[in-house]
């Protein structure tokens, strides 16, 4: 694994604590390449790691050819369709052989299915494998990885997840490259509409009389950990106070368009994606694509005849 020559693409929240952790743990030994669509970005990241460790590019073919494995973290399904679009291009020329990309975004299943079917036609590995954790997670390298794809592709990758980026590996080895993007679907539809029923809880606590701090209390004892941040995050105005968002807004909600989609499909409808996404719809009007998930608390405040911002 020492030989391997690593590049990041993406460096957005998730992207930036998955690579710096890569960059001071993981087992290579020639510096990681970072690539972002914006290069001022990668620069100014790679100037706070160390030099001989990290190097950014404005290329992003030659990010790409110069690198074994191929890290891939962005927004959404176009995002990627562009990248290996423009790296599958005539135009571009890539000689993609051997190479191994590991797409950590959160996409349709079908998008997976599709990235797969064309980079293995131009002799590359592809595995799906999104990730589930806050930025605070990937930051500290405890986030849990869901990788999918060939067994022995996944091994390969394996001493740049297990210890360095993740504290757990969720690994299903087999063709379907879909099973990951899947299941990280249906992980984050748990999470965003178990949100929204902290927030409704929150709120009646509040209009009860009961008292938000009492519920939020409950929350710490019972619930201890990424739900209890969240109400933290919602009590203190968090939600409403910061300037960039953890979970922004249309990302969230493109990832229930992604659960209604595959429900569909399945002959099911998952109804409380509709409430959900209700509510972050009166999110996105009132704080724009600045809005965090955890607003959907001020939503559901100011429904119920309160403001928007506590």
């Amino acid at each position: 694994m020492a030989n391997e020559r690593i590049t990041w693409i993406g460096l957005g929240n998730i992207g930036r604590g998955m690579s710096r952790n890569i960059v001071h743990k993981g087992p290579q030994t020639s510096p990681v390449t970072l690539y972002n669509r914006t290069a001022a970005r990668a620069q100014a990241f790679a100037n706070t790691l160390p030099a001989n460790k990290a190097t950014a590019t404005d290329s992003l073919a030659s990010a790409v050819q110069s690198a074994s494995i191929i890290f891939i973290c962005i927004g959404d399904d176009p995002a990627i369709d562009a990248i290996i679009s423009t790296l599958t291009s005539p135009e571009t020329n890539l000689d993609l052989t051997d190479k191994i990309f590991v797409d950590c975004s959160t996409v349709h299943p079908d998008t997976s299915r599709r990235t797969s079917t064309t980079l293995s036609a131009r002799g590359a590995s592809f595995i799906a494998c999104p990730v589930f954790g806050a930025p605070a997670a990937a930051d500290a390298g405890q986030l849990v990885v869901v990788p999918a794809g060939p067994e022995s592709v996944i091994e390969r990758i394996l001493p740049f997840l297990d210890g360095v980026v993740a504290k757990a590996v969720v690994a299903m080895a087999g063709e379907d490259v879909g099973r990951a993007s899947t299941l990280k679907v249906l992980g984050n539809t748990f999470i965003l509409n178990t949100v929204e029923n902290l927030a409704e809880g929150l709120v009646a606590a509040e209009k009860s009389g009961l008292g938000a701090e009492v519920y939020r209390e409950f929350i710490h004892r019972m619930f201890p950990g990424p739900f209890a941040l969240y109400a933290d995050r919602m009590c203190t105005g968090d939600y409403h106070k910061r300037a960039e968002p953890l979970f922004a807004v249309d990302l969230a909600r493109k990832d229930l368009r992604h659960a209604a989609s595959l429900a569909s499909s399945a002959g099911m409808q998952l109804k409380s994606v509709g409430v959900t996404d209700g509510y972050l719809q009166q999110v996105k009007a009132e704080k724009g694509e600045k809005g965090d998930i955890a607003a959907v608390y001020g939503a559901i405040r100011k429904e119920s005849g309160l403001p928007f911002d506590n």
